[in-house]
């Protein structure tokens, strides 16, 4: 059974990261301010007349930025704060205050961008490092950039890029961070680019023959807001694990917060970075009472090129740990186990998919080998060992996507029970009606495919957990309602934390007066469908919510012959019904769904 958790885990004055001993690291500390744009920004609209750049390499170019750290072997061996004890290198060409070149960096935390080639007065060929010890994986990227000049535009592109399709065909805008635009202006990261392209590399798509791995490029082109200024392009809002280390150790210095929320380090990482676990809960007099209370798990970030995720876990506990009247109902009915950051190497060094063992982390939570994946295999462990105190209402974990805009989730449909058919959709559909021009139920899936059985999801619905989930938000934005056509913020991505925990509330509603009725209506509708099913006639499964509707075009139906009137009239003369059979399925606008002369509902 599980321990009571300890007490607050002491942070250090100033957060602190371990790396591998090959990484170098400038010493600077980068960090970023939060900035709401005043109107949603929209999707890039394609002219059809995007350039296509060739990729012409150092050949024709001139290397202006290398960052190719000296690894030795070809698998994590050791770390250390700050990284490699060699002396910085300098990974930059000379530049004079005369020249016109940029200047770029990647050497700080989170950060990625192997190599810059510049290939025209303002045109450079960019290289993304792969994850650590891998050869895959290059979508991530967050680079420093200095000596700008503004009014001039610059081209970019990204030559190395492995995912055929990409949400940069589909309206994504890069992100631009100005350090002047923010100390002058209060603003910070913004969309920026035009002439966005994303593309098969020309020289590869000639030579079919070509055993190399297929590549892609996006291009786009920028003008810089002010002269000689420190700017940062980005995939994604970044959310570091120094900045996970702020957000907690603000949490830690409020007693109030503290009377209701533990915080230990679930396991060390490879690299020896904490994992942390937060117990979020009413505390009650009667140790019982707490006992009595079901479980919810939230796990975030174990694909570290996916800060969507943080940022929605940040929202999440934003407001599980605020004062509202909401929070408090949260916590004095359940008992919240939340992992903020399952990766904090990947995270670190700036990979996108895969921890330092060179392995996606949500495809071994079956894993026997603790000490290759330590963060996964305690997640597991944990959550166990919870089970075995109380019933784990739900899991989720938070993710990004690439490819699909909105944000929608995946779930565990449980085809073996006919008792549980389509219950697993419940939660995605109510979450979908709180956040409606974010939300898109109709891209949710629910299958449960051999070859995602290591994910985090399909383990713990095997475990038992009925409602298990992944919550995908996306890189780009909405195609719904009012927010068609506009990328998300860093606000909207925390507000899709509050609208989780509104979900909750409403999927599991206290109130004791509707507990009672849906008692009433349970125990009527068992008895009017044990009197259907005694005279022999079929009745239809409905959910109880009218706008469930959807639900149903989820279900594989078989092709139907229409009948004829007498048919469906029971092959009676004149039309006349039998008396025994069952009064058609009617939908009223209530949550109820009602026979026409005897009231019914599902489970």
């Amino acid at each position: 059974t599980l321990s009571e958790p300890l007490d607050i885990v002491n942070f250090p004055t100033s957060p602190r990261s371990r790396w591998p001993i090959e990484c170098e690291i400038i010493g600077d500390i980068i960090q970023h301010i939060e900035w709401e744009p005043p109107e949603p920004e929209p999707f890039y609209q394609a002219s059809g007349h995007e350039e296509e750049p060739m990729p012409v390499g150092e050949e024709r170019g001139k290397v202006v930025y290398s960052n190719d750290p000296a690894i030795k072997h070809h698998y994590f061996t050791f770390s250390r704060f700050g990284g490699s004890t060699r002396p910085e290198r300098i990974s930059t060409s000379q530049i004079h205050t005369s020249d016109v070149t940029l200047e770029f960096e990647s050497r700080f935390e989170s950060g990625n961008l192997q190599k810059a080639i510049q290939v025209g007065i303002h045109d450079y060929e960019l290289t993304l490092r792969t994850d650590m010890y891998t050869a895959k994986h290059t979508q991530w990227f967050y680079f420093r950039i200095r000596n700008t000049r503004a009014g001039v535009t610059y081209r970019f592109t990204i030559t190395n890029l492995m995912k055929r399709r990409s949400l940069y065909s589909q309206g994504l805008k890069p992100l631009l961070y100005s350090e002047r635009a923010a100390k002058e202006n209060g603003v910070g990261w913004q969309r920026a680019g035009s002439g966005i392209r994303y593309y098969r590399n020309i020289s590869q798509a000639r030579d079919e023959n070509s055993d190399s791995a297929t590549l892609f490029s996006l291009t786009w082109t920028l003008q810089f807001p002010y002269d000689s200024d420190t700017c940062y392009l980005a995939h994604c809002y970044p959310y570091t694990y120094s900045r996970l280390q702020r957000y907690l150790q603000r949490i830690s210095s409020n007693p109030t917060v503290m009377s209701f929320c533990k915080l230990r380090v679930l396991c060390q990482s490879l690299a020896g970075n904490a994992v942390y676990v937060m117990t979020i809960t009413s505390r009650q007099a009667n140790r019982l009472n707490t006992s009595s209370k079901k479980a919810v798990v939230v796990t975030a970030r174990v694909h570290p090129g996916e800060t969507n995720g943080s940022w929605v876990m940040e929202g999440f506990l934003d407001f599980l740990l605020g004062d509202s009247e909401d929070a408090q109902i949260l916590r004095d009915n359940f008992v919240f186990k939340v992992v903020p950051m399952l990766n904090p190497d990947g995270v670190v060094v700036g990979n996108y998919r895969c921890s330092l063992a060179g392995r996606d982390l949500n495809r071994n939570y079956k894993t026997l080998l603790k000490d290759s994946f330590p963060c996964v295999w305690h997640t597991r462990d944990m959550v166990k060992r919870l089970m075995a105190d109380t019933e784990v209402l739900l899991y989720c974990d938070f993710h990004g996507h690439n490819r699909k805009n909105n944000v929608f989730m995946y779930g565990c449909s449980s085809r073996g029970d006919a008792s549980l058919t389509l219950k697993e959709r419940v939660f995605p559909l109510m979450m979908s009606k709180n956040a409606s021009n974010k939300f898109s139920f109709k891209s949710c899936k629910f299958r449960v495919e051999k070859n995602k059985e290591g994910t985090g999801r399909i383990s713990m619905w095997k475990l038992g957990i009925r409602n298990s989930y992944t919550m995908e938000a996306t890189f780009g934005g909405s195609t719904l309602d009012d927010r068609r056509g506009t990328h998300f913020s860093t606000q909207d991505l925390k507000s899709l934390g509050f609208n989780f925990c509104d979900t909750l509330l409403d999927f599991c509603d206290p109130d004791k007066t509707k507990a009672r009725d849906h008692k009433i209506k349970s125990y009527f509708c068992h008895f009017v469908k044990k009197k259907v099913s005694a005279a022999h006639h079929s009745l239809f499964w409905v959910i109880t919510y009218s706008h469930c509707s959807l639900l149903q075009k989820k279900v594989k139906k078989k092709k139907k012959r229409l009948k004829s009137r007498r048919e469906r009239n029971g092959l009676q003369p004149d039309g006349a019904r039998s008396s025994a059979r069952p009064k058609v399925l009617q939908r009223s606008s209530t949550s109820i769904v009602r026979l026409v002369k005897s009231p019914c509902c599902s489970d």
